[in-house]
């Protein structure tokens, strides 16, 4: 079955072009994307599938440098796709491959051993690691994870006026919280507190715990004394449970440095490792793969944050039990990766991550 794609955003209106033309392009954007090198009239001409004398290529090559499709680099006689020519080439023209059976058992089989042993978050890491071997780009995760499901709560006294919250939920993740004490909480008060809470946490998310605990306010001061019923509301109400907020994990930035050809690759792939040092724009980038179904593709400067090192991502969002998208998995690299072999990558791995979050199998 192949993936599902979704446009990021309307680009300027495809362009219509004949099959000779299609062919012509179709070989400049498959050398790109195999050598980054331009390939010159001669060289298509003896690939082509008809036969096209070179300046016959030549003719059809200057129509698509018209249309914005392809352009000359200054060192070439040859051309390369544009970014608005890969935008093209990928709604228009892209066979989406299926990934080989061995394959989909090799991504299932590292993602499932890794939750088997370890945390969500160390799940996905390796999701992202996984990617990141296949595609030889940079595997990357963002994830929601608001409202775990709680295991265990501590509170440790660090000073007489400050104590750390420890909260620890199914998955294994851990959140440490500073917390205020008021003045005179006796030792005793941080143990009763744990109790307290620890007796009806198993299994709910804070805010479930924050509901309980305010509808049973009069059972609770008849427990305990004011001073630990307050240290319980604080020791809730001060944290929004381990790693409440959107997270995101790189990996395999290495495997960008493998394939430089030049001086300007280099300074490219500075860029990018510039871009993917600021979290927040990258993790905004991703979270708009959360608006489509399917795989979404980014390319080069169609994104401000990737307008300078023209990289670009391939994201599929993936989902919880009650299907509520909570992450996106994606993979980032240069404007020429494979795109037809990503696509159904990233798309499996987005469906193996979250039936694992549904708990089937």
């Amino acid at each position: 079955m192949s993936a599902h794609t979704t446009r990021p955003e309307t680009t300027s209106s495809l362009v219509e072009i004949d099959q000779r033309s299609r062919e012509i392009f179709r070989q400049i954007v498959d050398g790109y994307l195999t050598t980054g090198e331009p390939l010159g009239s001669r060289n298509i001409a003896r690939l082509l599938p008809m036969a096209l004398s070179p300046a016959t290529v030549r003719n059809v090559m200057t129509d698509l440098e018209l249309a914005g499709l392809i352009y000359a680099p200054h060192t070439s006689a040859g051309r390369l796709p544009t970014e608005r020519g890969l935008r093209f080439f990928v709604d228009a023209m892209m066979e989406v491959g299926n990934l080989t059976s061995d394959e989909r058992k090799r991504i299932e089989a590292q993602i499932r051993a890794a939750a088997s042993h370890h945390s969500l978050d160390q799940t996905l890491t390796e999701a992202s690691a996984l990617l990141s071997g296949l595609s030889r780009g940079a595997g990357v995760v963002v994830t929601t994870k608001a409202d775990p499901r709680l295991k265990h709560i501590e509170f440790v006294r660090l000073d007489p006026a400050r104590a750390l919250v420890v909260l620890v939920s199914e998955d294994g993740a851990v959140e440490n919280r500073l917390l205020a004490l008021p003045p005179g909480l006796p030792a005793s008060a941080l143990t009763e507190a744990a109790n307290f809470l620890n007796a009806r946490i198993l299994g709910k998310t804070l805010g479930e715990v924050r509901g309980e605990i305010g509808a049973q306010r009069a059972l609770m001061e008849r427990e305990l004394d004011a001073l630990t019923a307050r240290l319980v509301e604080s020791g809730i109400a001060t944290s929004s449970g381990p790693s409440g907020d959107r997270h995101l994990i790189v990996r395999g930035q290495a495997n960008l440095l493998d394939d430089l050809r030049a001086q300007e690759d280099l300074e490219r792939i500075r860029m990018l490792f510039g871009d993917l040092e600021t979290q927040t724009d990258v993790i905004d980038l991703l979270s708009r793969a959360e608006e489509g179904d399917g795989v979404r593709i980014f390319i080069g400067s169609e994104n401000k944050l990737f307008s300078m090192s023209g990289s670009s991502m391939v994201a599929a969002p993936f989902r919880d039990a009650e299907q509520r998208i909570v992450g996106v998995v994606g993979i980032i690299g240069p404007t020429r990766l494979n795109y037809a072999r990503i696509v159904p990558m990233v798309d499996y791995t987005a469906k193996v991550v979250g039936r694992l979050l549904d708990g089937s199998r």
